[in-house]
């Protein structure tokens, strides 16, 4: 078969997921096509919640600025009693920042908004999403994969080193592939729904009949938008009137007001909560990111993020092993991010179980800062005496100084596409590509002028700490003769040899 290739990398599905594979691909020059089958971008509302995790991925990929700026943070909540009176509440904790965690509360941003910035963004580095382009089959082989389209041109067969089905909870990838999808039905069906209306503030998030899963119904304004997002559970069986009418008097039915008026509704969907995990992410040259690997009841906001972070690991190792590097590193994508999707489902499912009882509080495990690959085999031993940060953990950032009297941030080094060593004192390795080292101490390029680097990472005089493209800590260890000797041949099994060896 010829190996005359289209791209490299072909993603099925330009959802979050796929959007940020297809990110973080162009910014390593890695040629892919991003494909969708819908006409058109998505315009719902669904995954509004950007977690402090995720806000530090979209720092890396050059966008959180301007998703801030088109969000905004969760309003506090108006819980309504029978008797129309309410009590005020905060859903979830709201901590300050810190030099190692620089963002702790959850943004608000609809996705439809997300994902069109994520789209600009992709434009700056070159890249563009095909629309009304269907993955409709596929073949591998040892060297590739035959993948079949249907775009608006007509069919046609492209070769690519890989496919990535990022398309959503019912993936023709996953069935293409009979990739078993166990789990189970929640035996609860919801709506959502992005609505214009009158006769409520926006400076609230209105919640009415908290707890009873017959009538209650959530009511939060949109962040950047006119509109505002309407949940709430509906009957498992049935049609639902979903128009401006018939949400309007579900409305009216559920908070005894008739002062709420709905006036259009620009995007809905009534669906069942299932909990579901893929039993394989990969099968040789085909991987499943995102929904297509997970589906998860809503609560909590875990859904676009995982999918985000799913994309985030396997994009860095896809451009590495393209490079040069073992085939196995593709391996740690699977064994690192399915056992986090399988702890998301678990604290999803305990969320929705909280929300039925009224008993409903967001606390710091649905940030996932604490998410890490303690076990992954790219995460090396360090001394066993050693206390704090470990090797596979999240990469705290600092405030640092640089030897020329600029303030700066950890997290501005480690930002692009490369790896990151910093040294704490003497100690030496070969530069090379892909790789940016960084020393604290005497003729060091940065300075710990506030003592937060030590604070985090804790380094020895004669220590080092290498961090992933992906912002996790590959291992910590001194640059002594054998560690030195560890350090290489680490950097060697990923690629980073002191010469760019490219043996596409």
């Amino acid at each position: 078969m010829t190996n005359n290739f289209a791209a490299d990398v072909l993603i099925c599905g330009a959802g979050a997921a796929g959007l940020t594979l297809a990110i973080d691909l162009a910014r390593r020059n890695v040629s892919f096509r991003l494909i969708e089958k819908m006409p058109e971008p998505f315009r719902g509302s669904r995954g509004k919640g950007i977690q402090p995790r995720t806000q530090e991925v979209f720092e890396d990929l050059g966008i959180l600025d301007k998703v801030v700026a088109a969000g905004g943070t969760y309003p506090l909540m108006r819980e309504y009693c029978p008797d129309g009176s309410f009590v005020e509440k905060d859903f979830s904790e709201r901590p300050e920042p810190t030099p190692a965690e620089p963002f702790q509360i959850p943004l608000m941003i609809p996705q439809f908004m997300t994902e069109h910035i994520m789209r600009e963004r992709l434009a700056e580095l070159g890249g563009h999403v095909e629309f009304s382009c269907e993955l409709i089959g596929f073949e591998q082989d040892g060297d590739g994969v035959t993948a079949r389209l249907s775009c608006p041109d007509g069919e046609k067969a492209v070769r690519v080193r890989y496919l990535i089905g990022t398309d959503g909870g019912r993936s023709f990838v996953r069935g293409a592939l009979e990739i078993d999808f166990p789990g189970k039905t929640l035996g609860m069906r919801a709506l959502v729904a992005d609505v214009a209306l009158t006769g409520l503030e926006r400076n609230w998030w209105h919640q009415f009949n908290d707890g009873d899963m017959h009538r209650m119904i959530s009511i939060c304004p949109l962040g950047g938008t006119d509109l505002f997002q309407l949940q709430g559970p509906v009957p498992q069986e049935g049609e639902v009137d979903l128009s401006a009418h018939g949400l309007e008097r579900m409305i009216a039915e559920r908070t005894r007001r008739n002062d709420i008026e709905v006036s259009s509704v620009s995007w809905v969907s009534a669906y069942a909560m299932n909990a579901r995990l893929a039993e394989h992410y990969r099968v040789d040259r085909v991987f499943l990111v995102g929904d297509a690997a997970h589906i998860h009841p809503p609560t909590g906001g875990q859904g676009l993020n995982t999918s985000v972070q799913d994309a985030y690991n396997l994009g860095w190792k896809l451009a590495a092993v393209l490079l040069g590097a073992n085939d196995d590193l593709l391996d740690s994508y699977v064994i690192e991010r399915q056992p986090v999707a399988e702890a998301m489902l678990g604290l999803s499912t305990r969320l929705l179980d909280a929300s039925k009882r009224g008993e409903i509080k967001r606390g710091r495990e649905v940030r996932q800062l604490d998410i890490g690959y303690p076990d992954s085999p790219l995460s090396f031993e360090c001394r066993p005496d050693r206390d704090g940060l470990q090797p596979g953990g999240r990469a705290p950032d600092a405030p640092v100084m640089g030897a020329a009297g600029q303030p700066t941030r950890l997290f501005q080094l480690f930002k692009g596409p490369h790896w990151t060593l910093l040294i704490n004192g003497e100690g030496h390795v070969v530069p090379r590509a892909r790789l940016h080292i960084h020393r604290f101490g005497q003729r060091g390029d940065l300075t710990d002028a506030w003592d937060q680097v030590q604070a985090a990472y804790g380094l020895a005089e004669g220590e080092c700490a290498l961090i992933r493209p992906d912002g996790y800590v590959a291992g910590i260890l001194p640059l002594n003769s054998a560690g030195t000797r560890q350090l290489e041949a680490r950097l060697a099994h990923m690629g980073l040899n002191t010469f760019e060896g490219h043996t596409r």
